[in-house]
């Protein structure tokens, strides 16, 4: 007979050692979270557009997880929790620097597939016919998400399976969505049923409401796949095929040759100097930030911006000229280096840019109709997310659909969103994208081609140590989002917070027209139109994700206001 306190000891054994033990692994809790939208603290820390997936990124940190482990984490959670942007059938740009030095720029860009052709868009007339390259089936590019997560591998610490896990929890047992979850989900409801061949889990009646749990039976099936596969798990097999057919009963163009031949390319970094304290890393085309943010950090660099003030008429002025000179050059030269010989150098020259800078007037608006590219011999549902880790790497990764939900096309049976980054090309010369960008040939469709991107994943070292971390989504506010918050912190000395959250105005070449957010003030707004400024209200700017690592070791990771991002930390 066993003895009553063996009995005990065996019960708690049996019993409650386990359920300690399952508590401890899974310590994100699908059900009851908060949002959070700054920490400060001193070992590592993540920001990101949901709770949950910044949770995920922390657990792995604090596993002994690097920054690269938490991030991929990160991004699997965000794939699960945030179908809007987050995702697996879409891509994106990861810029890093390690502990030992190295940078990092990693392009997992979608590419046109192989059948795509340069005048796909255009009707029997030559006109453009925009919703075919926004909507459905066509407007998806090959996916690159994965092969991206796989490539930021070989820097991680710890084993891919542990990596997956949480987000293979939470697509198969669930999460309770926020309002905003909600709101958006239910403002998508016609065109999940429209560009679906099979109805989707997105799809509910009666409506969604915050506190509603989504289920997602066919993703976990498809992250399982890719845990026990790798890479293949996705790009061929089981999922390529769910891809391929979900592809032909919509007349899109992916094919099983797209996906087994894609590949994420390491690029060389865009690295360029702030007067002289500060070194900004950032990525390279086919992230047009690689050109744009370098142009409008060096136009303003001699300028007394810090005397003018925050958010002052004059400060305005300066960077809203500044934005309209770069986004011009934007639309004539830039496009995918691969295929179409962009003039990089002689861009983010200081001789051009003083050349382009004879342009603005200090007292006057510029004219986008006078106003040229220079002469030389991204709804905005991208999501970003920010890692520092207590071995001093630091990682910067935007990913995206492109438009909110992509094409809104899920692949049956595989339970992710394809993209429509398509649109991000430029279907005619002279024709506006989804966000108004205009393109030419630097940016035409050609099969195998990356297309122009305005993620700005981004890191400022100080004395060559990590400072700033920071992304945003936003189309191509994206760029102007991220110069605005660099200055706020390098040249207003604001705080992190503020930097982040105070209002954001926007321009962008064509239209001619400076967007300003609702908190914008009106008096800045009224000396800004008597200077000859068209200025319109618009929604927000952007979700920008910062975290500022201080010199004393401190670290302060803040979450945009304007969203459900949460910043975490320990």
């Amino acid at each position: 007979m066993i003895p009553k306190t063996r009995l005990v000891i065996l019960f708690s054994l049996i019993f409650i050692l386990p359920a300690l033990t399952s508590f401890t692994q899974d310590i994100i809790d699908p059900y009851h979270y908060v949002l959070n939208k700054e920490v400060q603290c001193r070992n590592g820390a993540v920001v990101s557009a949901h709770p949950l997936a910044s949770q995920a990124g922390l657990a792995i940190l604090k596993k002994g997880g690097n920054a690269i482990d938490a991030a991929i984490a990160t991004q699997l959670v965000l794939a699960v929790v945030y179908p809007g942007a987050g995702n697996l059938g879409g891509g994106g740009f990861m810029v890093a620097t390690l502990a030992d030095g190295k940078k990092i720029a990693l392009d997992f860009r979608e590419k046109a597939p192989e059948r795509a052709t340069k005048n796909m868009y255009l009707d029997a007339n030559g006109n453009a016919q925009p919703d075919l390259s926004q909507n459905g089936h066509l407007s998806s590019g090959v996916p690159g998400t994965v092969a991206g997560i796989f490539t930021e591998l070989k820097y991680a610490r710890l084993p891919f399976k542990k990596l997956i896990q949480p987000a293979i929890n939470l697509a198969e047992k669930g999460f309770v969505i926020t309002e905003s979850e909600a709101m958006s989900l239910n403002a998508e409801q016609e065109n999940f049923k429209k560009y679906n061949s099979v109805v989707p889990v997105f799809v509910k009646s009666p409506a969604w409401k915050k506190g509603d749990t989504l289920i997602q039976k066919d993703l976990a099936k498809t992250l399982k796949l890719i845990r026990d596969s790798g890479a293949k798990g996705f790009y061929e097999g089981e999922t390529a095929r769910l891809i391929v057919e979900e592809m032909q009963r919509g007349k899109g163009l992916i094919s099983y040759d797209d996906l087994k031949n894609y590949s994420a390319k390491e690029r060389d970094a865009v690295v360029f100097g702030y007067k002289g304290s500060y070194t900004i890393v950032t990525m390279p085309l086919p992230s047009s930030g690689g050109i744009l943010l370098p142009q409008m950090m060096r136009m303003i660099e001699d300028q007394p911006l810090k005397s003018y003030g925050f958010q002052s008429v004059k400060a305005v002025h300066l960077m809203t000229e500044v934005e309209r000179l770069a986004y011009a050059d934007r639309a004539k030269y830039l496009g995918d280096r691969d295929f179409y010989k962009v003039p990089v150098k002689s861009l983010i020259s200081y001789p051009y840019l003083y050349q382009r800078m004879e342009l603005y007037k200090q007292d006057t608006a510029g004219s986008s109709d006078s106003i040229r590219a220079g002469n030389l011999a991204e709804s905005e549902e991208t999501t970003h997310l920010n890692v520092y880790d207590s071995f001093g790497n630091a990682v910067s990764i935007t990913t995206t659909l492109n438009g909110g939900y992509g094409s809104r096309t899920v692949v049956a049976g595989a339970g992710f969103l394809m993209n429509n980054e398509m649109d991000d090309f430029s279907i005619k010369p002279g024709v506006p994208n989804m966000y108004g960008a205009l393109g030419a040939e630097a940016n035409a469709i050609a099969p195998g081609k990356r297309m122009l991107s305005s993620m700005t994943p981004t890191i400022v070292l100080k004395n060559e140590q990590p400072y700033l971390i920071i992304g945003t989504p936003g189309g191509t506010t994206i760029i102007s989002s991220v110069f605005q918050t660099l200055v706020n912190i390098l040249e207003f000395n604001m705080s992190p917070s503020d930097a982040v959250n105070k209002p954001k105005f926007h321009h962008q070449w064509q239209p001619d027209i400076l967007y300003v957010e609702k908190e914008f003030p009106e008096n800045i707004r009224t000396e800004l139109q008597k200077m000859g400024y068209t200025i319109s209200q618009r929604g927000p700017i952007g979700r920008t994700e910062l975290i500022q690592i201080l010199p004393e070791g401190k670290i302060i990771a803040v979450g945009d206001h304007r969203g459900d991002d949460t910043a975490v930390g320990y």
